[in-house]
Formats: C-alpha cells, sequence, structure tokens
C-alpha cells in the first residue's frame, strides 16, 4: 500500500522542530506517534469514541512502520487511513504518511487494535456503531 487513492480518510498533522533528530529528519519513534495520531483522529471524528467513559475501548496491540523516504519539519504529514482488516474483536488500520502534497508514501505500516471490556481487559465484540464506522471505511 502506499498510493493515496488506496486510503479512505485523511488527516494533516504538523510536525515540530523537535520531531527532527540530529541528522535533520523527524526521528524514526515520531513515525509511530503519528500512527497514534490518525487512528486516534479518525476514532473521534468518525466514530465518537470516548476513552474516558465508554465502557468498551479499543487496546492497542501491534504497530508496524515501513520507512521509504525521510520526513523533516517544517513540513506537515498528510496521515491516510484504511481499514485493512475487520475482525470479531479486532481492527487492523493500514496506514501511509506522505509529506504535504507529495504522491509517494515516506512510511507505509499499520495499527492494530482489540476491543476490551474496560473493566475486565478482556476482548469484546466491536460494538456495532463502531463496526458500521469500520465497514465504511473498509479496504476495497
Amino acid at each position: 500500500m502506499g498510493p493515496r487513492e488506496a486510503y479512505r480518510y485523511w488527516t494533516a498533522i504538523p510536525t515540530r522542530f523537535s520531531d527532527n533528530d540530529m541528522l535533520g529528519h523527524i526521528n524514526n519513534v515520531v513515525y509511530f506517534r503519528f500512527f497514534e495520531t490518525v487512528v486516534v483522529q479518525f476514532l473521534i471524528e468518525q466514530a465518537s469514541l470516548n476513552w474516558q467513559t465508554d465502557p468498551i475501548v479499543p487496546f492497542a496491540i501491534d504497530i508496524r512502520c515501513r520507512f521509504c523516504r525521510p520526513l523533516a519539519y517544517p513540513a506537515a504529514v498528510d496521515a491516510g487511513l484504511v481499514i485493512g482488516t475487520l475482525g470479531t474483536s479486532s481492527v487492523r488500520y493500514d496506514i501511509a504518511l506522505h509529506a504535504a502534497g507529495d504522491q509517494a508514501a515516506a512510511a507505509v505500516g499499520h495499527f492494530v487494535h482489540v476491543y476490551v471490556d474496560r473493566q475486565t481487559e478482556r476482548p469484546v465484540p466491536i460494538p456495532a456503531p463502531i463496526r458500521a464506522v469500520y465497514e465504511r471505511f473498509l479496504a476495497p
């Protein structure tokens, strides 16, 4: 994955001067923060998820990133997301990061959530309203 047209949800993420490392590009660990940012933004905007009060919440269980080309401050990042896999209690978000306006991805990867009961922290089915959102953003 990686071409812009493969992703169904987009958000812009500003970079900060402190994101750069001593080599003058965004530090590798910051890419994982960008992955989390696009997932959280998607859930807030599209699914109205409330981590503080919802009885069923997503736990991150797997995050992977393949670096393709460096990003650097002050360029903004365009973060694209599509639902790659939708299970009973889990969802895999496929993600691409692009320098603002670039066609080629700077990084691609995925972020996996498992939905759990807040009290027991045991997996439970994804709530129907959230599942409906995921289905709208499923990869073809």
